[in-house]
């Protein structure tokens, strides 16, 4: 008897949230979190838990302009190294937009893993931004090529980090947004004081200027002032602009 061969691990879209709409303008791609090193392949439930009350409100905002909000479900849960498994789903997932729905402007949206992920990819050309919350980077190593900003040029890009995180560095994504705002003005980081790695403490807020920062650069509406003064800001102070509480409030809906 042949042996039965291994089937091919595949990334795929999830089903859009919300109801998709007739003529798609504008793609949000929802990158969830990962492990640094795992080849089990995440549960769906798993997958969308960390993005999906986010995508919801994105689909909310974005409804009358013609977005759709994908999870992208990884072949496996972890980055695992130089294999860089979730930067390459999500640059998969890029091209599988471009193959549904045609010449449409991309945001990827990564949390925690998924937000490496986003930084990483963002070179795709139908990427035009890029939202990292609570990103995780590898610790700076002088033996290592530091990790990569120049595909982040000509794209958009917000980072958000808790400044109580203990998982994941936020020194490290001020080190990233230095570097990358050197080749590209279009980048701001914004700090959310006393805030952990779920930035749960926060969570309206953060997703407040999410869903503001992904409606201006997907559909030219304009950025609320914290955002326009961080991204004109010179280094630091751009790259660290408290998030102030009651973010989103006074904002217009």
């Amino acid at each position: 008897m042949a042996q039965q061969a291994t089937p091919v691990r595949t990334a795929r879209l999830g089903r859009a949230l919300g109801p998709e709409p007739t003529a798609v303008s504008g793609v949000v791609l929802l990158l969830p979190a990962g492990d640094e090193v795992s080849t089990r392949r995440p549960s769906t439930l798993w997958a969308a838990a960390s993005v999906r009350t986010l995508g919801r409100r994105f689909e909310r905002a974005g409804r009358d302009e013609g977005l759709a909000t994908h999870v992208v479900h990884y072949r496996y849960r972890g980055w695992n190294g130089s294999e860089a498994h979730l930067a390459h789903d999500a640059t998969w997932a890029a091209e599988e937009v471009v193959r549904r729905y045609g010449d449409v402007s991309v945001c990827l949206v990564g949390i925690d893993m998924g937000a490496r992920a986003a930084l990483r990819s963002a070179g795709h050309e139908a990427v035009n931004s890029v939202v990292a919350l609570a990103p995780w980077l590898p610790e700076e190593d002088v033996a290592a090529p530091p990790e990569p900003v120049k595909q982040l040029v000509g794209r958009q890009v917000l980072i958000a980090h808790g400044t109580n995180d203990e998982r994941t560095d936020p020194e490290l994504s001020f080190r990233l947004a230095s570097r990358a705002k050197k080749a590209n003005r279009e980048v701001c980081r914004f700090e959310v004081h006393s805030d952990g790695h779920g930035l749960h403490q926060h969570r309206e807020e953060v997703h407040a200027l999410a869903e503001d920062f992904v409606m201006g650069a997907l559909f030219g509406r304009a950025f609320s002032r914290p955002v326009r003064d961080a991204m004109a800001a010179p280094p630091p102070l751009g790259l660290r602009m408290p998030l102030a509480s009651g973010f989103g409030r006074s904002l217009r809906r």
